[in-house]
This record gives structure tokens, sequence and C-alpha cells, in this order.
């Protein structure tokens, strides 16, 4: 075994994906690519696997694993299919880390087999935490204040940061802690013109390069709400000590205030790699190469969250705290709505409004199962795809 350990990556062929085989080949040999996984880009998928060698792949689209098996491109590869075959590679033998970069609720089983096989998760996939937050957490061996054995590690920037500025302090010591919202592309736009917004003025992000789904969330600022609930799992801080301040400039990626009013802050170019250097790595320091310009982090102006400009933000923590499938119907209505509005079926801020409407009529049960989460989820996809005139519910979200 390599000295940092054997890796399996979920999602391979997104942007986490890219971002974290970066990073792998900065570390060398001291990471050992074991499995990897893709919705239906094989193609994508066996380049990657031609690069790294891993001895077995998922893909979860069944006719794409189809196609992959009969174009011999994988052959001497193990290929697992469909959403059971991610599962059963996130808990198969011979890898020590599973990082989950699966885009959506769909990457919620993964975790949950990961964690029960005994591997160590480096999250990117928020949705787990977001849907089955009490389940994943338990899995994990119980809500972890941050600490050198955890098993369940954030790659989100901010959840990263925090986790780094968490890390050897005292509960007791923290009065709550801030994520940082870039603001988006709109941030600065009349309200009035919100209503006309194309999906390619939404992707156009201002700080970061990242996919689609995620894109739109942070126009919306959906990402930040659910970024909010996924806090509260991963620290087990209650909602009222979890804040969000607008950063435009993404170089303050987290900040904790502490009960004698010192703000804590971790800072840095916004480079998705570097949060996952940290969780792949932790609890080591590894060298990287290069400095920060620290010329360069100028302009780190903050500013309140407009609550009319982005109602996704309060709509969030309310479902947090309601709890039980309150996040997951959330979390599903965001994700068909992002669909049909990056395919021109609703308006921008139609967004947000089929999420308000789901939750309304959304009978919030306790999170007992899987099945419980499950069933929630497809109840709200189903009610949020006859709000945005879809002909059926879909798993598939742009990742």
């Amino acid at each position: 075994m390599s000295a940092l350990g054997r890796l399996t990556l979920l999602g391979a062929t997104g942007s986490i994906g890219a971002s974290a085989l970066d990073v792998v080949a900065e570390l060398g040999e001291s990471v050992e690519v074991v499995g990897l996984s893709c919705d239906a880009s094989w193609l994508e998928l066996a380049a990657l696997a031609a690069r790294w060698g891993p001895a077995v792949v998922a893909i979860a689209d069944p006719t794409a694993a189809r196609a992959a098996r009969e174009s011999g491109a994988l052959d001497g590869i193990e290929i697992l299919a469909g959403a059971d075959g991610v599962r059963e590679l996130a808990s198969r033998p011979g890898a020590d880390t599973v990082l989950n970069g699966i885009v959506g609720a769909a990457g919620l089983p993964a975790t949950l087999a990961a964690l029960a096989a005994g591997k160590r998760v480096a999250l990117a996939n928020k949705e787990s935490l977001v849907v089955g937050g009490d389940l994943v957490t338990k899995a994990a061996g119980g809500t972890r204040w941050p600490a050198p054995d955890a098993r369940l590690l954030p790659v989100d920037s901010e959840h990263n940061a925090l986790w780094q500025l968490l890390e050897g302090r005292s509960r007791e010591t923290v009065r709550r802690v801030v994520l940082t919202a870039s603001g988006g592309p709109f941030r600065t736009w009349p309200l009035e013109r919100l209503a006309d917004a194309t999906p390619e003025e939404a992707l156009d992000h201002p700080t970061w390069s990242m996919g689609p789904k995620i894109t739109i969330d942070s126009a919306t600022l959906a990402n930040k709400g659910l970024e909010i609930i996924e806090a509260h799992h991963l620290f087990g801080l209650p909602y009222e000590q979890i804040d969000v301040v607008v950063h435009p400039r993404s170089i303050v990626h987290g900040l904790v205030e502490l009960i004698d009013g010192t703000i804590l802050a971790e800072l840095g170019v916004p480079d998705m790699r570097a949060p996952i250097h940290a969780a792949l790595t932790h609890p080591a320091r590894v060298a990287r190469h290069g400095t920060t310009d620290l010329a360069a982090l100028s302009g780190l102006e903050f500013e309140a969250p407009d609550e009319a400009r982005f109602p996704l933000l309060e709509l969030a923590r309310a479902a947090g705290r309601a709890g039980g499938t309150a996040p997951a119907a959330l979390n599903a209505a965001n994700e068909v709505a992002v669909r049909a509005f990056l395919d021109g079926r609703i308006g921008f801020l139609d967004i947000a409004r089929t999420c308000e409407r789901v939750l309304e009529t959304h009978d919030v049960e306790p999170a007992r199962s899987v099945e419980t989460l499950l069933s929630a989820d497809h109840r709200a996809r189903a009610r949020a795809s006859e709000l945005v005139g879809l002909d059926r519910t879909s798993d598939v979200v742009p990742g």
C-alpha cells in the first residue's frame, strides 16, 4: 500500500473528479487509484482508466455500461453497472478512502455503503448530508467534532475551511461559524432583470469553475442553503450558530468566531484542488508546489445576503429546522427545477418558486431509513416535475 493510501473516486468524469485526479498526480506514488466511476460518460472513463489503471470501474447508466463492455475499451478491467454497481464499488475491499464526487442525491447510497464498509469518505457530495444527515453521521460513528481520526472529511471548500479552523478547538469556545458565498453572477443585477436571466448568464460564474448543477445553485444561493444543513450535520452545530456572508472575491472560504470575539479565517485563491488535497492527506500536512501571492488576495469585502434576491437560502434553513424528510424534499425539488431551467422550460426565479411550492405540500416524516428518504425524494420529484411541466420524473441531474 502507498503512503497515503488507495483511493476510489466516484464521479471521476465530473469537475470534482478532474480536480481530484490533478491532486493525485501531484501526490505521485503516495496515492494509488483502485476504482473509478461515472454516470454515462464511459468513453471519458475509459481514457481515465487507461491513465490510472484501476482494477474495477462502475458506470451508473446500465446502457452506457453495456456499450462500454461491447466496445472493448475497458478490457481487463472489471465493469460494474447501475446504481447498485456504484454502491458496490464504494464498499469494495482494496480502497482506504472513497472520494464521493457524484452530483445530487444519487450520491447518498454510495456514501452510506462506503462508511458501512469502514472506509474513510472524502465528501464532495453535499446532498449525502443534506438528504441523509442523521443516517450518514450515525454510519460515520456519530457527529464528530473535527478530529484526526474522523472518517467523514468535507471536500466542499467552505466546510473544509471550517474543518481546518475548528480542529483542535473546544466546541465551547466557538460562538458561530460563517460560510462565505460569492453571490454568483446576479449579485448586482436589478431584481426586475432576474426573471429574464438565461442559463448561459447563470452559468457564467465570476470566480469558480464548476459543473452546471452547482453553478446554477451558486446563482440562486441554493448551494449555500444546502451547505447550512450540511454544516449542521457535519459539525453538530445548531442552526443559530451557522451564518452566511456574501464575499464576492471567494478568497475567504470560511470563518469561525470564538466566544471572545476573535475571528479566524481560511484564505486562498479559488481552486478546488486545495480542499481536495487537504481532505486526502488529512491529518498530515503534505507540501504543495508554490506559495500564495498575498498581494493577489486583496478586496476582502463582505455583505449580508439579500433575502429577496436569494429566497432559497431561507427556504433551506427552514427545511433544515423542520428536519426529517424536509431537506430531502427541498433537494429533490431543486434538482428538478435546475434541470428544467437549464432545459429552458422555466425561468430563473421559478427555481425558488418550485421549491417553495413543493415544501408547502410536503408531509414531513422522520428520516427513519434510506427507504423513507428515497420515498420522500421520489414524491418531491414527482410534484416538482408537475410544476415545471415535465412529462416524467428523473434522477438524472446535470453534472
